[in-house]
């Protein structure tokens, strides 16, 4: 029974030493492991701290080439050619607009001129229309309260039977009239409108025409030959006119 007890403790103690190895070889390994992890990730530090800097500058260099490539030349005026679609648009929206576009910026105060004209007729005969119509309908309606008309005539004139009926007609010629000029008015506003369009449009267009001394025209008398044919003399066949000559 001594020698039993005897091998069951020593079996015990050898398992209970093994069981202490491990464990303490385990924590050596751990330990050991945590401290190469934490060489390694100094080591990664110490690599990527240069590194960072390194690639902020190139970072910092590209950001400045791409700022430089972004920068637009500057435009040659010189072989600058206007587009004819966008100075077509650009007159439609605001008129005038197309030539500022075109560079023609002395024909901007000959349509602007254009359009004050026109808008101070439109104005000044629309008002005149109105006074005319309202002085006619005053001498139509034989109401002695109602005498607008009376502004219109001459001082001391006075409109009595003997000359009503000639009134009436003059202040209805006179009404039709301002109502034709303002109508008129109108129409030449729109036309001065439609003309910067089409002088915009035309002018981009011949932007690039050939105006060099390669063109050129001639013109100069010349003797006309004719048919000498039916028995006609040649000096009473010929005629004198004049010879055009268009080289490009």
């Amino acid at each position: 029974m001594n020698i039993k007890f005897s091998h069951r403790y020593s079996l015990t103690a050898l398992l209970l030493c093994i069981t202490t190895v491990t464990a303490l070889g385990r924590t050596n390994v751990s330990d050991s492991e945590i401290e190469k992890d934490t060489v390694k990730t100094l080591k990664i530090d110490q690599r990527t701290e240069p590194r960072v800097d390194v690639n902020s500058d190139k970072t910092h260099l590209v950001v400045q080439d791409s700022i430089a490539t972004i920068k637009k030349p500057k435009r040659d005026w010189a072989t600058w050619r206007p587009d004819t679609k966008r100075a077509l648009w650009l007159s439609v929206v605001l008129p005038g607009a197309g030539q500022i576009y075109n560079r023609k910026y002395w024909k901007l105060p000959i349509f602007y001129g254009g359009f004050l004209g026109c808008i101070y007729a439109m104005s000044w005969n629309n008002q005149m229309y109105h006074d005319y119509a309202q002085a006619y309908v005053d001498i139509m309606d034989n109401d002695p309260s109602t005498q607008s008309y009376n502004q219109f005539l001459h001082l001391g004139t006075k409109v009595d039977a003997s000359n009503l009926q000639r009134y009436q007609q003059l202040f209805k010629s006179r009404k039709d009239r301002f109502r034709r000029w303002r109508d008129l008015s109108v129409f030449s506003f729109i036309g001065v409108y439609v003309l910067s369009i089409i002088d915009a449009y035309v002018d981009a267009s011949l932007s690039d025409f050939d105006i060099s001394r390669d063109l050129s025209i001639h013109i100069q008398p010349a003797v006309i030959k004719g048919n000498q044919i039916y028995g006609y003399s040649p000096a009473s066949n010929n005629a004198i006119g004049i010879n055009c000559c268009l080289s490009f």
